[in-house]
């Protein structure tokens, strides 16, 4: 771990972070009841991004890229975009108003989409990159 990386995965959560606060804005309108905007915005967008991504730019794949790029995508984008903190608050808010139904219907389909869309990212990119197998090459991507 270099100081180097540091900032590049620092940098990217930045940004991931920023682009999560745009979509909960945008989205506030329709997460009235049931937190849309984190359910599909985040992340199942995320969620896919990282699949896709991870899986596409493998070092032994047709699209590599270094690892500082997967470090700034995977770890700081996407780690600063796909906040399970976030979605573990919305799920507590809605049960302590009593809305249980609402908080399974959020975790459920949180989780289920959410794996649905790493699959979908790394099922695509696989088939780009002459099928790979691995989405992480690493433990610290695997981390995120």
């Amino acid at each position: 771990m270099s100081f180097y990386s540091c900032l590049i995965v620092m940098l990217g959560g930045a940004l991931g972070t920023l682009a999560r606060y745009f979509v909960s804005v945008l989205t506030a309108p329709i997460s009235r009841y049931i937190p849309w905007g984190t359910i599909i915005g985040v992340n199942m967008v995320g969620s896919f991004v990282i699949g896709f991504f991870g899986t596409l730019t493998l070092a032994s794949g047709r699209y590599p890229v270094s690892e500082t790029t997967r470090l700034f995508v995977m770890l700081g984008i996407c780690g600063g975009y796909t906040t399970f903190s976030s979605f573990s608050l919305q799920t507590l808010d809605l049960i302590r108003v009593g809305g249980w139904g609402r908080a399974l219907v959020n975790v459920v389909l949180s989780v289920v989409l959410s794996v649905g869309a790493v699959a979908m990212g790394h099922m695509l990119a696989s088939r780009m990159n002459s099928h790979a197998i691995l989405v992480a090459q690493t433990n610290t991507e695997e981390e995120v």
